[in-house]
């Protein structure tokens, strides 16, 4: 029996693994399997963080699965994140002339610089409602990943 110590995935390690993030019903949000393998670094926000707390502690050749509840995935769902915007400051944040359909997401910028996003709910002549809760928000995530080398 050799005694070989196997690499372990820490808190700033540099990986190349296979990772595929499913939702509940199974369909793939994001997944590499069938492509070329990632390599990242944790810790640099490649990966969410409570992706990467999932990776903390796996050896090399690793592959798991990991179940991940809305608490330990985006959230649940914020009904206070639900909002009204009025038309004139929707129009403010739109090109001239920009057209909205309900499902759509638009950026808006953020008091300070940067900016977040919405999906648009519901329009009228004078308000525009969005949700700004992330698009994954209340789901349950199954998180798959194959830890194939520790750099």
């Amino acid at each position: 029996m050799s005694n070989l110590s196997h690499s372990i995935v820490a808190e700033t390690a540099y990986l190349t693994l296979h990772y595929r993030l499913a939702s509940v019903d199974g369909s793939d949000i994001v997944s590499t399997f069938a492509d070329n393998p990632a390599t990242l670094q944790l810790g640099t926000g490649q990966l969410a963080p409570f992706l990467e707390a999932c990776l903390i502690g796996l050896g090399e050749g690793a592959r798991q699965t990991f179940d991940l509840p809305p608490e330990r995935a985006f959230g649940p769902r914020n009904p206070e994140l639900i909002r009204p915007i009025s038309r004139t400051t929707l129009d403010e944040n739109s090109g001239a002339g920009e057209q909205y359909a309900v499902g759509d997401m638009v950026e808006f910028a953020a008091p300070g610089g940067g900016k977040f996003a919405g999906i648009l709910r519901e329009i009228d002549s004078d308000t525009a409602v969005f949700d700004f809760n992330h698009p994954l928000a209340g789901q349950t995530l199954t998180f798959e990943v194959e830890i194939i080398g520790i750099l």
